[in-house]
């Protein structure tokens, strides 16, 4: 018996040792079947592509709001959404290849989260802060996240060295230039 109440007050002590936040800490898998990525990008002459990626995996650890965390996205499933036939699979082939996101060389990227900001007084929005990673190099970068779990990254390319028909690698594009900030927004949903 006094075996049993030493044991009971070393781990009430240890308890009152470890902060709160920890104690309520919890860690969520993404659902990468069920959460969505459509990108979106645009040419100097109005027109626009659009499409769709899948997460390979992520991870969030959360403590009333997100506090760490990370998201991979499969580059090998950029997909186009606008066109239909061979301009479809043209397109994707271009965005796979060298001209873009090398994807044969760097099949991923990766948002690693650093910190996260509330910008509502509820918390129903954050504004997470960390480091995206593409085609191996690595910039810092913002994530929006509202209270219904929607993401939005706003992304310049050319930073990434992703240079076709870009104004910051290439002159006198005229309407061919296509811009370099992509838009990304995602659903995500996560693993019971």
């Amino acid at each position: 018996m006094e075996k049993y109440i030493y044991k009971s007050i070393i781990t009430s002590l240890l308890m009152l040792m470890i902060p709160a936040s920890l104690i309520s800490q919890t860690s969520r898998l993404i659902d990468v079947e069920n959460s969505k990525i459509k990108w979106v990008g645009k040419e100097l002459s109005g027109k626009n592509h659009y499409g769709s990626l899948k997460f390979k995996n992520g991870n969030l650890q959360l403590n009333g709001k997100i506090i760490s965390g990370n998201f991979t996205v499969d580059m090998n499933t950029i997909s186009v959404e606008d066109l239909q036939g061979v301009s479809k699979q043209r397109l994707e082939g271009h965005l796979r290849s060298d001209d873009f996101f090398s994807v044969e060389k760097f099949s991923e990227a990766i948002f690693e989260i650093n910190s996260s900001d509330v910008v509502n007084e509820d918390g129903a929005n954050q504004i997470l802060s960390g480091n995206l990673t593409i085609k191996g190099i690595t910039h810092p970068a913002k994530i929006e996240i509202d209270n219904n779990w929607g993401a939005k990254l706003v992304f310049d390319r050319s930073k990434y060295d992703v240079r076709f028909r870009s104004g910051n690698f290439f002159q006198n594009l005229g309407d061919k230039l296509i811009y370099d900030e992509i838009v990304i927004s995602a659903n995500i949903a996560f693993a019971n």
